[in-house]
């Protein structure tokens, strides 16, 4: 059975979505509810799945990571894929790793300083076993990155 979100719910949700470290107290407040009607909710959506954990949102171009790249990842075998993928997060470039159907078996995404880094990453990936052949795409400018602005968009 899904969970259904309520107002309340949606707005809690907007204000950790802006920030995921905002106090309970504050969004309490903002709302004009007590601190622990927001503490069960959250967690009402925790044990739901909804709410997964926090993140951190970091900018990998004020650490010198400027170059993104798509990679497109054909496998020898299709049934290879899980222990490619564990071979794949043993790689800190690569940020994202999804199974897709279609002319890849794995497509990612990887950050890395410059084009010299980015090809060393390319052949490290290369370089995994069952790993046929790649295909490379620069990213020349992140339009849209916002996991969480969907959550707009939900019809409650």
């Amino acid at each position: 059975m899904n969970y259904q979100l309520d107002d309340i719910d949606k707005k809690i949700l907007d204000f950790l979505v802006e920030n995921t470290r905002m106090p309970f107290t504050e969004i309490a407040k903002q709302m004009d509810v007590s601190a622990g009607t927001i503490h069960v909710r959250v967690k009402k959506m925790e044990d739901a799945g909804i709410i997964l954990g926090s993140s951190l949102n970091i900018d990998y171009g004020k650490l010198d990571y400027n170059f993104t790249a798509f990679i497109g990842i054909l496998l020898t075998k299709s049934n290879h894929t899980q222990e490619v993928l564990k071979q794949l997060a043993l790689i800190p470039n690569v940020v994202e790793a999804s199974v897709t159907s279609g002319k890849y078996n794995i497509f990612c995404k990887m950050k890395a300083k410059n084009t010299e880094d980015a090809k060393k990453i390319i052949y490290q990936i290369d370089d995994i076993q069952d790993v046929m052949r790649t295909e490379s795409m620069i990213s020349m400018e992140e339009y849209i990155s916002d996991k969480n602005r969907l959550i707009n968009a939900v019809s409650i």
